[in-house]
């Protein structure tokens, strides 16, 4: 019985999962929008990763690399947050995880939410922000306030200089980098959150951890 109760309780999140995902989809579906609804323009010369792009893994020889545009306050990111996590736990000696970022129309603080890893990035910080957005998200998302001084918390907890912080948060070129990473996006046909690149390739997003280590297993074996 409490097996049965848990395949039932695992199911029901797995398709809570797909549903967020569905609806992240669907805001960003080209039918209804051209670019999404995003401010920006795809990249004419779009690349899944960049010399500047933030690797949360650095494998001194890399076999495969994996990219994930994301936005911190999407919650089917949220819910592929543990299952990346365990993944670059056990393959970042051969993978290069990538994370890119792709805030989304509808998140009223999604773009703030990029602009404050990206601000933490300028201070060596990048991961750790990643980190603290996606574990604290049932905290501030999905909410109509602005949530700046939340973050601000955040990057005090951090250690950061808040003056460079601050700064770096109201700098165009931090609005730009996100964007820069949208354009990128489009331009590879990205249209909702998490969108997933194995070696360029777009990849339906693994249903669980397992697919996703398989699909991974696969790659390697290849």
């Amino acid at each position: 019985m409490k097996r049965l109760k848990k395949q039932l309780i695992a199911a029901a999140v797995l398709v809570a999962g797909f549903a967020l995902a569905f609806a992240s989809y669907v805001l960003l579906a080209p039918e209804n929008q051209s670019t999404g609804g995003l401010d920006v323009q795809p990249a004419a010369e779009a690349l899944p990763v960049r010399d500047s792009s933030h690797r949360l893994t650095r494998p001194a020889k890399s076999e495969l690399t994996v990219v994930e545009f994301l936005d911190f306050e999407c919650e089917a990111c949220g819910a592929y947050y543990p299952a990346v996590e365990k993944l670059r736990a056990e393959y970042g000696d051969r993978v290069t995880f990538v994370a890119r970022y792709f805030p989304m129309p509808g998140h009223r603080n999604g773009e703030l939410a990029a602009r404050t890893a990206e601000a933490a990035a300028r201070q060596g910080k990048f991961e750790e922000m990643y980190t603290k957005l996606f574990t604290t998200q049932k905290q501030w998302g999905e909410s109509q306030d602005w949530k700046q001084d939340v973050f601000r918390g955040y990057a005090k907890q951090l250690g950061l200089d808040m003056k460079k912080f601050d700064a770096a948060l109201a700098d165009p070129a931090v609005a730009g980098r996100v964007q820069d990473d949208q354009r990128d996006g489009l331009g590879l046909g990205v249209r909702g959150t998490p969108t997933f690149f194995v070696d360029g390739e777009m990849v339906k997003a693994p249903a669980s951890y397992e697919a996703f280590k398989a699909l991974i297993d696969g790659r390697l074996s290849d």
